[in-house]
C-alpha cells in the first residue's frame, strides 16, 4: 500500500468517524468462515456497519477527527473491527446476542453517546443506554401518568366542584 493509497484511507476513516455517533471496536479473529459469514448477516439485519480495519490508520483517523476519543486509540492492539450504528446499543445487543453461540466478539472499548467504554466487561452498560426516542417515549409516558390522573378525578367526582376536590385528595 503506498502512501498515498494509506492517506486516502485515512481521509475516509476520518470522515466515517466525523458522520457517526456509535463506534465500537471488537476483536473477532479467529472466528471460521461460517461463523463470521453468520456474524456479518447479523449486522445487516441489525443495522450495524461492520468493517476490520488496520490499527495504525485507524489511529490516524481518530486523531485527524474533531471528537475526542479519549483512550479508545489505545485499545488498538491485534486484530480490530469497526461496528457502527445509528443506534448506540444496538452493537452491544447484537455482540451479546452473538456470543451466546461463540465467544467471540470480544468488545475492546466503544464511543457511543459521547462516552468512551474500554473493555468487554462495560458490554452490559452498552446494552442499557437508551436511544433518544425510548427516552422520549419514557418522557411522555411520566408526563402523561399525571395528567390521566387529573382526568380520572375530574370524571369521578361527580361533576360538582366539591367532588372533584374530594377525589383529588384522595388520590
Amino acid at each position: 500500500m503506498t502512501r498515498e493509497d494509506k492517506s486516502e484511507v485515512i481521509q475516509d476513516l476520518t470522515a466515517v468517524l466525523a458522520d457517526t455517533n456509535t463506534l465500537y471496536l471488537a476483536d473477532i479473529s479467529g472466528l471460521d468462515a461460517q461463523t463470521t459469514s453468520n456474524l456479518r448477516r447479523a449486522c445487516f439485519k441489525a443495522g450495524v456497519q461492520l468493517s476490520v480495519v488496520k490499527n495504525t490508520l485507524l489511529a490516524k483517523a481518530m486523531e485527524a477527527s474533531d471528537k475526542d476519543f479519549g483512550e479508545l486509540p489505545t485499545t488498538l492492539k491485534g486484530n480490530t473491527s469497526m461496528l457502527i450504528s445509528e443506534a448506540a446499543n444496538a452493537p452491544a445487543k447484537l455482540i451479546k446476542e452473538f456470543r451466546k453461540k461463540s465467544k467471540k466478539p470480544l468488545l475492546k472499548g466503544a464511543f457511543a453517546e459521547e462516552s468512551i467504554y474500554i473493555g468487554d466487561d462495560q458490554l452490559d452498560a452498552l446494552v442499557d443506554i437508551k436511544s433518544r426516542e425510548e427516552l422520549i417515549g419514557e418522557i411522555i409516558g411520566l408526563l402523561q401518568s399525571p395528567a390521566k390522573n387529573v382526568i380520572s378525578a375530574l370524571q369521578s367526582g361527580g361533576q360538582t366542584l366539591s367532588g372533584i376536590i374530594k377525589t383529588l385528595s384522595e388520590k
